[in-house]
């Protein structure tokens, strides 16, 4: 079956052409376009200090992008933190993400201030519209993990999907839904503000905080490169060129992260989903 996904090719100067180029796999929370607007010049700095071609690779759609994962398609990989652990057997992580000066992510429900919705309980019988698909850690698995520790079964309340965190919020802002499962940091997301009035909306509940987004290597790939690597993501902040690919992918930074760090989502995952889902 046929991969649907689209290649940025940087070349990097006095790569030796006799090593295959790295593929960098960025999972599609965005577009492909904004995608590739945010995470070539990353791939171009990997490139350029590793001598070696980089291959940025988006996705039209998250089953395209597991089916690479799961084909080991990608060298480097960014991706959701259910994906990591999913596939932690044939990808070590290496780094996480740093948005908007955190290190940690937080599951949320949203609901509108004008709702009179104040407790989770109050949601039985209502519509939740999760950000993303059933994968999604922070749009899907954080919140229903809260609305099951409340005491609610997934069949008390409808379950409806928007394509990502961000849509779920401006559904539930334009009372398509009673509440939006999503992150704490989309509120800070300038489409996000430009797209509806957040101060319209309160948080219903906040998980605990998770480490952000993870970055991985195939476990294949040899420690020296793999040192190197996560060398060169988490020293982004110390150049003027490794700076400019932060401010492009709009991120504060890339801290070093390892399997351990996971472990908190394992737990809201096998809650959700049972164990099966991560043997």
């Amino acid at each position: 079956m046929l991969l649907s996904l689209a290649l940025v090719v940087l070349r990097a100067p006095g790569a030796h052409a006799s090593e295959p180029p790295l593929v960098m796999g960025v999972f599609p929370r965005f577009s492909a376009s904004e995608t590739t607007t945010r995470y070539a010049p990353l791939a171009e700095y990997l490139s350029e200090r590793l001598r070696r071609r980089v291959v940025l690779v988006t996705s039209k759609d998250l089953e395209s992008f597991w089916r690479g994962v799961e084909m080991e398609r990608y060298d480097i990989v960014q991706y959701n933190q259910f994906h990591y652990i999913r596939s932690a057997k044939k990808y070590q992580v290496i780094a996480h993400n740093r948005e908007f000066g955190k290190s940690t992510i937080s599951g949320v429900l949203y609901v509108r201030k004008d709702s009179n919705i104040t407790s989770l309980t109050q949601l039985r019988g209502r519509t939740v519209l999760f950000g993303g698909s059933e994968d999604a850690m922070i749009g899907y698995i954080a919140p229903m993990y809260m609305l099951l520790q409340a005491g609610l079964k997934k069949e008390e309340f409808t379950s409806l999907f928007a394509v990502n965190p961000m849509n779920s919020v401006i559904g539930v802002y334009r009372k398509q839904a009673d509440a939006a499962g999503s992150g704490d940091g989309v509120v800070e997301q300038p489409a996000l503000r430009d797209a509806i009035r957040t101060d319209e909306l309160a948080v219903l509940a906040m998980s605990e905080k998770l480490l952000h987004l993870p970055w991985a290597v195939r476990r294949t790939m040899p420690a020296k490169l793999r040192e190197t690597v996560q060398s060169l993501l988490t020293g982004l902040e110390r150049d003027e060129a490794g700076r400019k690919a932060l401010q492009a992918a709009v991120l504060s930074g890339i801290g070093k992260a390892e399997d351990k760090d996971y472990d908190p989502h394992r737990k809201m995952v096998r809650a959700v989903m049972g164990a099966s889902v991560l043997q």
